[in-house]
């Protein structure tokens, strides 16, 4: 409600201003008039070109990236809709509620996929939008104040609106709730459980051995802590596969696999998906190269492999504006767990929003236990790796285990 609060006295203010035809936007921009007469796509026109454009802001309700796969019930809806009629869905992000109404007005998009109350139309006349231009449709729900929020269209898109407003049925939203909440759990994710040692007592960690001392060279790294991080995505299974569509021992993404130049016929070949996975961890460590300290910048490859290099970026800069050392794993960990919070997502300093965090940070904490374990050496004892968060305890290997990919 702040945020709409917000958004109704930019408009308002802009208003005021109106006189000299001149518009101060909250991203710098300077317009000389109100939002120009734009034609928008119709319906047949988004049908034709086989994309529907989607405006929506950061968060865990709407929109974010999770290991390569956009998330967020907002957006799950809104791509189910853009299948049933047959096109793909590209996401804008913006920065504001006013710059999506801003970017829809100016025939940007096509679609507001976030929950505005339809209360702000009055607002908007004789602001920045002439509020007929508005349409809200879709879906919708009720906010604790009884007010009703949904998606806005173009009125002059009164064809999809229509079509919206006959497919959205109120059980809906809450179905791709429950759809999201599955896919985040590990149960979606298909492959064997096994030990994490093949034979404790002679130090044969998995029967891959031989490909990790090959590869991990590459990147620099022990085998023993690529070792880990195979047991971490995947349990040493090479056809494990995620509802993400990650592939093989290194459960490595086809988009991934693609950039690598790893064929999707031997992406559950064990040697192939190893070999691609050290080429990747070497990328990573270059990207992160202004990291000197050898073990911290391992720790930053480990979440970038798994959370994103752009997100761990993003933590990086909160750390830094923070007071913190954003060379150092466990102060940036404690700056990535921030990203879960709309403080930390919507800081200025932030510029790829929303991040599952406390799943990154478990990750990087989780390999580092398993390749101290891997050494014989008690976590105790292990050499600091930046002072993260205190790791999991590793489990006895007769049982099974339950570890995020």
């Amino acid at each position: 409600m702040l945020c709409i609060l917000g958004v109704v006295g930019l408009l308002l203010s802009c208003n005021e201003g109106r006189q000299d035809k001149r518009v101060i936007t909250p991203w710098g921009e300077v317009q000389t008039d109100s939002i120009p007469s734009t034609e928008n796509f119709t319906l047949k026109d988004i049908v034709s070109n086989g994309e529907m454009i989607m405006l929506t802001l950061s968060g865990p309700e709407t929109y974010y990236d999770y290991h390569g796969r956009g998330m967020g019930a907002q957006f799950l809806l809104c791509e189910k809709f853009a299948q049933s009629i047959g096109v793909s869905l590209r996401v804008e992000l913006c920065k504001d509620t006013m710059e999506m109404v801003w970017k829809l007005g100016r025939g940007e998009a096509d679609i507001i996929a976030y929950m505005l109350p339809d209360s702000i139309v009055k607002h908007l006349s004789d602001s920045i939008i002439d509020s007929d231009a508005l349409r809200f449709c879709g879906a919708y729900q009720t906010a604790p104040d009884s007010t009703r929020i949904q998606w806005i269209v173009s009125s002059s898109n009164s064809e999809l609106a229509d079509t919206l407003d006959h497919w959205y049925k109120p059980d809906m939203l809450a179905e791709i709730k429950k759809e999201e909440h599955r896919l985040l759990t590990t149960a979606s994710v298909k492959r064997h459980v096994y030990s994490p040692f093949l034979n404790r007592s002679t130090g044969v960690i998995s029967k891959y051995d031989d490909l990790f001392r090959k590869y991990a060279p590459l990147a620099r790294w022990d085998w023993r802590l690529m070792a880990a991080q195979c047991y971490q995505e995947s349990c040493f299974d090479p056809k494990a596969r995620s509802w993400a569509g990650a592939r093989g021992l290194m459960q490595i993404m086809p988009g991934t696999a693609a950039h690598l130049g790893l064929a999707m016929s031997d992406i559950h070949a064990p040697e192939p998906n190893i070999s691609a996975a050290a080429r990747y961890l070497q990328e990573l460590s270059s990207t992160f190269s202004d990291i000197p300290n050898v073990t911290e910048r391992q720790n930053f490859v480990l979440a970038a492999y798994n959370g994103g290099a752009m997100h761990v970026r993003d933590a990086m800069a909160l750390t830094r504006k923070n007071g913190g050392n954003p060379q150092r794993w466990g102060d940036v960990a404690r700056n990535m767990l921030l990203l879960r919070e709309p403080a930390g997502y919507n800081d200025p300093v932030v510029k790829h929003g929303y991040m599952r965090a406390n799943e990154t940070v478990d990750y990087v904490d989780r390999i580092r236990a398993r390749y101290a374990q891997y050494r014989g050496v008690p976590m105790g004892k292990l050499p600091s790796a930046g002072g993260s968060f205190s790791p999991v305890a590793p489990r006895k290997a007769k049982k099974k285990h339950k570890y995020h990919v």
